[in-house]
């Protein structure tokens, strides 16, 4: 279908009505809709953003049920799945450094379909302080099932008390959403005196965004992420909200290549579907 959507004409961050074409593309990855969409850079701080993007209304359209975070165990090969049990360990052992003792309660926004949740619990915190945040119903349920305390909500409407939680994570969420800085006041307001938040996020300055930027690039997730950023841009909009950066570090994003690859291949020119 050709779905509804939005104009957001002022930058996310920092409010300018300035921008230039950034990009243009397709829902390449699952082909919800047919609409092209563009993405914007701002003139003001160099912040990305997808103009128009879908309707409140289309969500459910361009997040099907299908929809690989929801169904992370179930679409992933079992091999596959272990491999990335130890890099999940890896990950979150290198957050865990910087937490000034160990954690007893933990905050997963945008939990998915919990594999962090179960790994924190494998660490020793208690299911009883271990929450996820996830805007699918079916999926909080299971969780829900399992004692861990998951709610069905957005991050900047979640209920938990203030300076509950030691350690915060957003794994590939803050790109989904339409305000930023609301999302991350709420995880501030969430976290104790020292508390640590971990954010994982595409980066529009790596090699293969570089490479891929005119359509083709895999982190654009075309239309689901709606907001994407540089490293200076991230830090500027965390310590505009209260947080100290304490460092940034670089992984390799290995689906993202292997998107970029496939759509160039299967969309560019001479398409090469079999391949």
């Amino acid at each position: 279908p050709h779905i509804h959507t939005e104009e957001v004409n002022l930058c996310p961050l920092c409010g300018s009505g300035r921008h230039s074409n950034f990009a243009v593309g397709f829902d390449y990855e699952l082909r919800t809709c047919r609409n092209a969409w563009n993405f914007v850079a701002c003139a003001a701080c160099s912040h990305v953003w997808l103009n128009p993007r879908p309707a409140t209304s289309e969500l459910p359209v361009t997040y099907p049920p299908h929809y690989y975070a929801y169904n992370y165990r179930s679409v992933v090969h079992p091999i596959a799945a272990w491999a990335k049990g130890i890099l999940d360990h890896g990950k979150l052992k290198g957050i865990l450094r910087y937490c000034p003792g160990p954690p007893t309660s933990y905050l997963d926004a945008g939990c998915g379909d919990g594999r962090f949740l179960r790994a924190m619990a494998a660490q020793g915190v208690p299911r009883s302080g271990i929450f996820g945040l996830e805007l699918d119903e079916r999926v909080v349920a299971r969780l829900r099932a399992e004692d861990y305390q998951a709610f069905c909500e957005r991050v900047e409407d979640c209920q938990l008390p203030e300076e509950s939680v030691d350690l915060a994570t957003m794994f590939h969420v803050i790109e989904h959403v339409d305000d930023p800085g609301a999302v991350v006041r709420a995880v501030r307001r969430c976290l104790k005196p020292g508390g640590i938040f971990a954010i994982e996020t595409p980066n529009v300055d790596s090699w293969d965004a570089r490479l891929f930027r005119d359509h083709f690039w895999g982190g654009y997730h075309i239309p689901r992420h709606w907001n994407l950023f540089r490293p200076a841009t991230l830090r500027k909009l965390l310590e505009q909200n209260g947080f100290e950066v304490l460092a940034t570090e670089y992984k390799t994003g290995h689906s993202f290549w292997m998107y970029s690859v496939h759509h160039w291949l299967r969309y560019h020119r001479v398409p090469w579907p079999k391949l």
